[in-house]
């Protein structure tokens, strides 16, 4: 299984951003999904997760009300909306598998990762 995230750039605060994270292999809809975020030396940490079928989501407190993450089956691909992005969600984005129905805000419990996409929020 293989991860590509992408849509990362600068945005001013208040703007918004969609990231998308294209999943290799016939198993995708097996997997919930999450997205984490690592801000220059700052641990990584979950931003928000959905359940294999789309049927739940997960947030951190953080975004909650202002991202959104959504995933189409068909086309092996996870999204993460961003609205109303202030400059502390500036950080290094990454989408995650994880081999279970639900998702989880544990990083360990995730099997497989992406490599990041930089995202930028100038004041």
């Amino acid at each position: 299984v293989q991860l590509q995230a992408s849509g990362g750039g600068l945005v001013r605060a208040g703007g918004s951003l969609t990231l998308s994270c294209a999943v290799s292999g016939r198993t995708f809809r097996q997997y919930a999904m999450g997205w984490f975020r690592q801000a220059p030396g700052k641990e990584r940490e979950f931003v928000g997760g959905i359940s294999w079928s789309g049927g739940s989501t997960l947030y951190a407190d953080s975004v909650k009300g202002r991202f959104t993450v959504s995933r189409d089956n068909a086309k092996n691909t996870v999204y993460l909306q961003m609205n109303s992005l202030k400059p502390e969600d500036t950080a290094v984005y990454f989408c995650a598998a994880d081999r279970s129905m639900a998702p989880t805000a544990l990083a360990v419990r995730y099997n497989y990762w992406g490599q990041g996409t930089l995202v930028t929020v100038s004041s």
